[in-house]
């Protein structure tokens, strides 16, 4: 049998996105919704009292409260420890070995969750099946930029957003769907054992695909990764293109140094911390910009916030999702013929405008037209956030950090995602209850200073091999150098410009040069 069902090209690709990559951010945006909308079934309150808050009042509803949002959070917690382990393992063990350990390590966390009698043991599976996702979510965003050319990777990439929208919807309308079940268990049970069938479709097809050519070239696998290159591709083995980007990666290894976790705390001459920092820095913007608290509160808001009914609330908060996937057709359109930059500081922007119009519509009490136009700005901020947010920022994560440390960056950037995830969905309530329509200002305020930020200091990747992006920073001597670089420097083969080719003949011939200690940051 032909290898990868004998696909080639394009068609490759296609086959790994719809066969890995789809499940995995599917089952991703699944868990980020499904929870949520089963706290409130009279089933899941009977089989957990402590987390009761339907039929308890006074000081016990409050402390039942919190045990709640304590073991909720816990998911995100053990996505924090999940994507930390990804330092190391992911490049001892290559992607694929990764995202299927990690995939199967999720599936067993969401066994135990649907099967669970006792709060010990629900409290068990939310960690564990945060510690599978934070894994994955942290690998297969590096799998997809490694085997992606260059003119496509944006594409293909930012699709994860789609996947990630498409997931929470489906978990929105199965709990909606299973709220008129009541009087058995399986109201919350099969919600949460439905993500099983994703998990299993990841672990069937990703060894069937290949692995990573840039970790076989760093593994020495290079008449491996030859091959890979070239089916990705569609070209032959031999073909001068393959032996150039091949070069390309080995000059980029040279210059990357070891790779050891500790080089994340270092400029050099690769700039690595100041690479590291833009990494986290996206991710930490794409949870900032509060999209939890929209998406997380969704039902909360629409229901005692706006003053609609219970089914009405969860019809609405399930419809606002399918804004995301929308979102996402537009960036995988628009990604590659506009830039990384433009998506960010457009959305950031729109994103902002949004947020302060929730503000003042809030803020207006038993005022039909501002509940209308709230729940439009609602749909809006969803829609918005997919185009420069959603996928985008996993994306530049992985471009921007060098080959020797995509994994280690990677998994430094998702952790981000955790920690500010968790830091949201712990403060909204308070927030909200503090505060009120106040709230959402603060958002306004934080999605206006991303503007500036992304503008100043994040250079366009846009069309550039993974090895290119790299010469930015080499040719980059402060955290203003990038952007202006970017848009200078000619789209050359890495290895063909003047200063790698220098680096490169020393590194090669032993003349007993070496790039550049490293300098603490």
């Amino acid at each position: 049998m032909a290898p990868y069902f004998g696909l080639r090209g394009q068609a490759l690709s296609r086959a790994i996105m719809w066969m890995v990559v789809c499940p995995s951010f599917l089952t991703y945006g699944y868990n980020q919704g499904v929870t949520g909308g089963l706290l409130t079934l009279k089933a899941f309150a009977e089989q957990f009292p402590q987390m009761n808050t339907l039929t308890t009042t006074g000081a016990e509803e409050r402390y039942n409260s919190t045990i709640q949002g304590t073991v909720v959070a816990l998911y995100t917690v053990g996505g924090m420890f999940g994507s930390l382990s990804c330092i190391q393992l992911g490049d001892i063990l290559g992607r694929r070995r990764i995202i299927f350990i990690t995939t199967f390590i999720s599936l067993i966390g969401a066994v135990l969750m649907a099967s669970s009698y006792s709060l010990a043991q629900f409290i068990v599976a939310r960690l564990v099946l945060g510690y599978g996702t934070g894994g994955y979510v942290a690998t297969v965003p590096v799998w997809q930029s490694e085997i992606s050319k260059p003119t496509k990777r944006g594409a293909h990439v930012v699709t994860d957003g789609i996947f990630i929208g498409a997931g929470i919807t489906i978990s929105l309308w199965i709990d909606f769907g299973f709220y008129f079940v009541t009087g058995s268990s399986v109201s919350w049970r099969f919600p949460l054992a439905f993500q099983i069938v994703l998990s299993l479709i990841v672990m069937s097809f990703v060894f069937l695909f290949p692995e990573s050519p840039r970790w076989l070239i760093k593994k020495g696998r290079t008449e491996e990764a030859r091959a890979i290159l070239a089916a990705l591709a569609d070209v032959d083995d031999d073909a001068e293109e393959i032996t150039l980007e091949i070069r390309d990666i080995e000059t980029s290894l040279v210059l990357s140094g070891s790779g050891s976790f500790k080089s994340l705390l270092y400029m050099g001459e690769q700039r690595l911390f100041h690479r590291t920092v833009l990494a986290a820095l996206g991710q930490v913007f794409q949870q900032m910009c509060g999209i939890n608290l929209i998406t997380y509160y969704a039902t909360t808001i629409f229901q005692q916030y706006l003053g609609l009914d219970a089914t009405k609330s969860r019809i609405l908060a399930a419809s606002m999702c399918l804004t995301q996937p929308l979102g996402g057709f537009v960036a995988y359109f628009t990604i590659d013929r506009l830039g990384r930059r433009v998506l960010m500081l457009w959305s950031a922007a729109g994103m902002s405008v949004s947020m302060a119009i929730l503000a003042g519509t809030n803020s207006l009490s038993n005022n039909t037209s501002a509940m209308i136009a709230a729940v439009v700005f609602l749909f809006v901020f969803e829609f918005i956030f997919t185009i420069g947010f959603s996928g985008l920022t996993f994306l530049y994560a992985t471009e921007v950090a060098p080959l020797q440390l995509r994994a280690a960056i990677s998994a430094v950037s998702t952790t981000a995602v955790w920690m500010f995830n968790f830091l949201l969905a712990e403060v909204t309530p308070v927030g909200f209850n503090t505060i009120s329509w106040r709230y959402y200002i603060i958002f306004a305020v934080l999605n206006a200073a991303i503007v500036p930020i992304v503008y100043f200091f994040f250079p366009e990747t846009n069309g550039r091999s993974l090895e290119e992006i790299d010469e930015i920073f080499i040719q980059s001597k402060s955290i203003f150098d990038p952007p202006r670089i970017a848009r200078s420097m000619p789209r050359l083969h890495v290895a063909e410009t003047q200063g790698i080719e220098g680096e490169m003949a020393k590194a090669v011939e032993g003349d007993g040069s070496a790039p550049k200690k490293a300098t603490k940051a």
